[in-house]
């Protein structure tokens, strides 16, 4: 319960200075970086470490999962940014369809 409290404050002041917030589960991190998303906290070192080219896995291990989490945020960003313009293209075409003035009924032939 403490980490979801702690998680919900920094995005709160993250939302109120306009810093956008991505969220991924730890299944998704595992599953970007191992190809798993069952992957134990060894297997996400091993793949941090070989990704990064470290020498060495980082340490402590919430050192790697924290790598992961990043690694995964950067790969997925794109898809979901796309994602987002397709989402509010769609919202601009709705409002534009209702608009009296792009509306098919009522129009003059």
């Amino acid at each position: 319960m403490g980490t979801a409290q702690a998680s919900a404050v920094a995005m709160l002041c993250a939302a109120r200075r306009g810093i956008p917030v991505a969220l991924h589960t730890p299944s998704e991190v595992k599953a970007a970086v191992t190809g798993s998303g069952r992957a134990d906290k060894a297997q996400v070192g091993a793949m941090v470490t070989r990704l990064l080219r470290l020498s060495a896995p980082p340490k402590p291990a919430d050192a790697a999962d924290a790598l992961a989490l990043a690694i995964c945020h950067i790969w997925r960003a794109p898809a979901h940014n796309r994602l987002q313009q397709a989402v509010a293209q769609h919202a601009r075409h709705a409002r534009q369809a209702q608009h009296p003035l792009h509306a098919s009924k009522g129009r003059p032939s």
